[in-house]
């Protein structure tokens, strides 16, 4: 599996605390997909955005924090990011490229901002993306609620047109199968 990569997307202290729909599935799922890729030897990159002075997700707040339930561990690469892509102006993509990576588990925050960019300029540069279920949130706004946000972006958005979405299973057995061939 040295062709793939799982991408955590701003899955930050801040955010996490502010509690968004699906939280402890959500955190619960990511730390499975953590263990699952180690075991694989699929390599973890984390993003962390900034969000600029003042911000909760400030540079070196505890807002901008990896959230401490699936903080890196033995040097994993983390990803610094001021846009909604993790792409722009962060050298993700030369990263990856250097690396041979073809294929992203893309998982993170928030369904509607940067999962949504991150998603479509990664499937611009032509990787294969899969966005495990429930592994991805977003928050309640104005307009409609974090579950109605998670449901359209999962299923109506991405859904095969920029992605491939597995359930958690699903995926598990795709990841067996790939790595006994």
């Amino acid at each position: 599996m040295g062709d793939t990569v799982l991408l955590i997307v701003d899955i930050q202290t801040a955010l996490v605390k502010s509690h968004p729909y699906n939280e402890e599935k959500l955190i619960h799922n990511i730390k499975c997909l953590i263990a699952l890729c180690k075991e694989k030897k699929i390599e973890i990159v984390y993003v962390r955005h900034d969000g600029g002075a003042g911000d909760e997700l400030e540079y070196n707040s505890a807002g901008w924090q990896i959230y401490h339930e699936i903080e890196p561990r033995d040097g994993e690469k983390i990803v610094d990011k001021r846009y909604n892509s993790a792409f722009k102006s962060t050298g993700l993509k030369e990263y990856l490229d250097k690396k041979g990576i073809k294929n992203i588990i893309l998982t993170g925050m928030q369904a509607e901002y940067c999962m949504d960019a991150t998603c479509k300029v990664a499937f611009e540069y032509g990787y294969h993306i899969t966005i495990p279920e429930e592994a991805t949130s977003t928050y309640d706004n104005s307009y409609l609620t974090g579950k109605n946000l998670y449901e359209f972006y999962m299923y109506s958005m991405w859904k095969d047109r920029f992605a491939t979405i597995l359930s958690m299973h699903e995926l598990e057995k795709k990841l067996a199968i790939a790595v006994s061939d």
